[in-house]
């Protein structure tokens, strides 16, 4: 019977699948639209929102900017996705804004990029999870005092679902992120036309008056408030970059798929915000960040939560809060929010991937688990995001000012960099065709480059007292990071590059058996000990009780060994010190020499087993590893626990072909008896 953990990892991950069918998990364009755009797809359920919430510290006097800023958002969306067009076609490997930037403007670019989206990528998982589990208590207030717990459960689920494989992750994942789609379009068509036919819908809080915070503000002030509203809303960007970053998934032709899937991931996130948009603006709807700001609102402002923009439209459009239309807008609003972190669980493994290729993250992050998928970086990104969650109780208010400095640090040098990628086109291009689309190539991502810096600008001035500054201080400190582990790779690559003088043999090997007690164990080191002929061969012990050691002298003069039992005083009781002394005593004699030290070990097959065996082996190979020119050997022996195979071999008594199984079997754990 499988042990408990492989069964459970079976159940949650499922079967392990060949390398080789790697091919079978490539992407249709149906597929990779809600795996890497579910981001900037959902981001319509609060990006309106965002604008709102700011807008509202004025009160109500300032909420006429909403359309402009709203504009202005629509605009940039539409700059950045044309640009991020050109990064596929030109960059098809995968490598997105990290492989731009490194290869067009240096590696330490290429870094700054690379930790600004593994930031933004973190972010991403915690807000989108948290904003989909406020629009499930926008439905259901009851689960309120259970914010934390129900948001972490959903990170849990939805990393069990990505170790499960991207195509399985996208088959489960595509059905919500559609009908969201379909119910947000639908919604947004039942608004648009009961206006014109003259029946507007009427948001619940159009009542509501809103506490203002800043009042008689001059033109500096509104224009401050209004840049701070433009770069709330433009969480509405995020997550546009991921096609870039996945362009390997897609089926072939690659660059030509990952391009059309962006560009209606482009039309359908601009239709749905400014729908949303022009909704909210004409329902009237009103929310602030503090709830009791609200003058008006029917429940306790200081308990109750107030509902969401998207779930008061959806009310108001479609005849009340008990209507069937509205639970199914909330349902499909949270599912698609929460999976929208699905945008992060596959573009932060890959691009961890590549950095860890490139040496600037751990090697293990490189590795793709059972189900093909960076097993690792999943986890990774779920335990940060986990902590987030948890550190800031699941508040979208509070986690949305660390969010999106990265997306726009990434997009500004990533445009800039395509704009050096094609000045070195032009140099090379003869041909007056290429060359035009050169031209207009390069007129974009400038453009594009502008835009984003300019926003860069104002995120960073407007967010930074209010939360940015944590990921101001976050990119350098992972940059740092990633230059330490480079650094790190590099050192080791040219302490371990060979030369000849490496391939000379050492003079002589000696080899020490360490042995506890008579057993089969310490004979099946010695015979191996003994094959390998070594230029000197002993068996010693050590004497921490004089007892003992006088029986063990005892058996090993009645067995009749050909090689001496060496006994090393230990009057201080010690076991590892001892042994160390004896194997630097031989280095010391004979400093061209190795030795070889034999240490046999149980393998065992419980847990609590691996308590009772093999802690002084530990401690000592622990100690002996630090030693040059030390090999230690480890000679397994599998107790029957260890194999189900081994204990019905050995259930008759019959020893010999079990013994012999055991004594050849290579695994280990470390340790001796």
């Amino acid at each position: 019977m499988p042990a408990p953990t492989s069964w459970l990892k079976r159940l949650v991950v499922g079967r392990p699948v060949r390398s080789d069918r790697l091919g079978e998990t490539l992407l249709t364009k149906r597929l990779a639209l809600p795996i890497f755009a579910s981001d900037p797809l959902s981001s319509v359920a609060y990006a309106t929102q965002e604008i709102l919430l700011v807008l509202a510290l004025g009160g109500l006097a300032y909420l006429y900017l909403t359309p402009w800023i709203g504009l202005c958002v629509i605009v940039l969306l539409a700059v950045v996705v044309v640009s991020y067009r050109q990064v596929v076609h030109a960059y098809p490997s995968g490598g997105g804004s990290y492989e731009v930037a490194s290869k067009n403007l240096g590696p330490s670019a290429g870094l700054v990029v690379a930790a600004a989206l593994l930031v933004d990528y973190v972010m991403t998982v915690a807000v989108s999870v948290a904003a989909g589990v406020d629009n499930i208590i926008s439905a259901v207030p009851e689960l309120n005092g259970h914010r934390i717990a129900i948001n972490l459960g959903f990170v849990v689920l939805l990393t069990a679902m990505n170790l499960r494989g991207v195509r399985e992750s996208g088959r489960a994942f595509a059905v919500p992120t559609y009908l969201f789609i379909v119910g947000v379009v639908g919604m947004i068509a039942v608004g648009l036309i009961r206006t014109v036919a003259g029946d507007p819908p009427v948001a619940e809080s159009a009542g509501w008056q809103v506490h203002a915070e800043q009042t008689g503000l001059g033109a500096l002030g509104l224009a401050v408030l209004a840049l701070r509203a433009f770069s709330s809303g433009c969480t509405a960007l995020t997550g546009v970059e991921a096609i870039s970053n996945g362009v390997p998934a897609f089926r072939p032709p690659k660059s030509d798929n990952a391009a059309r899937t962006m560009a209606a991931m482009g039309v359908i996130a601009i239709t749905m915000f400014a729908g949303v948009t022009a909704l909210a603006l004409i329902a009237d709807v009103h929310v602030a960040e503090n709830t009791c700001d609200l003058q008006g609102f029917p429940g306790d402002c200081a308990t109750d939560a107030q509902r969401t923009v998207i779930a008061q439209i959806a009310a108001a459009v479609f005849g009340g809060d008990h209507n069937v239309l509205f639970y199914f807008i909330q349902a499909a609003t949270a599912a698609i929010l929460i999976l929208a972190a699905n945008t992060a669980y596959n573009g932060f493994p890959l691009l961890s991937s590549i950095l860890a290729q490139d040496r600037y993250l751990p090697r293990q992050l490189h590795t793709r688990g059972d189900r093909l998928a960076f097993s690792n970086g999943i986890i990774a990104l779920a335990v940060i995001a986990g902590g987030l969650i948890f550190l800031f109780e699941g508040s979208v208010t509070r986690l949305i000012q660390l969010y999106i400095l990265g997306v726009f640090t990434s997009f500004t040098l990533s445009q800039f960099g395509m704009v050096r990628h094609w000045n070195r086109t032009l140099l090379t291009e003869p041909d007056p065709a290429a060359r035009r689309h050169v031209y207009r190539s390069r007129i974009i991502n400038a453009v594009g480059g502008c835009f984003t810096g300019l926003v860069l600008v104002i995120v960073l001035a407007t967010k930074f007292t209010h939360g940015a500054y944590l990921v101001v201080i976050a990119i350098p400190v992972l940059w740092l990071m990633m230059r330490g582990i480079r650094g790190h790779y590099d050192a080791v690559r040219r302490e371990l590059s060979t030369v000849p003088a490496d391939r000379v043999l050492p003079s002589h090997v000696h080899a020490v058996v360490l042995v506890s007690q008579m057993h089969k164990p310490t004979l099946r080191a010695l015979a191996f000990a003994r094959a390998s002929r070594p230029s000197t061969l002993t068996a010693m012990t050590v004497n921490v009780d004089d007892a003992d050691t006088r029986e063990l002298q005892r058996q090993w003069d009645e067995h009749d060994l050909p090689v001496p039992l060496t006994v090393v005083e230990s009057p201080y009781r010690e076991i590892t010190r001892p042994i160390v002394d004896y194997v630097k005593a031989i280095r010391r004699d004979s400093p061209r020499d190795v030795v070889a030290v034999y240490v046999p070990e149980y393998v065992v097959g419980r847990w609590w087993e691996a308590l009772l065996h093999n802690q002084s082996a530990l401690r000592l190979k622990a100690r002996l590893l630090f030693e040059s020119g030390v090999m230690v050997v480890n000679v397994p022996w599998q107790l029957r626990s260890s194999t189900r195979h081994d204990a019905d071999a050995d259930a008759d008594g019959a020893g010999a072909t079990a013994d012999a199984h055991r004594g050849l079997t290579t695994s280990s754990t470390s340790g001796d008896g």
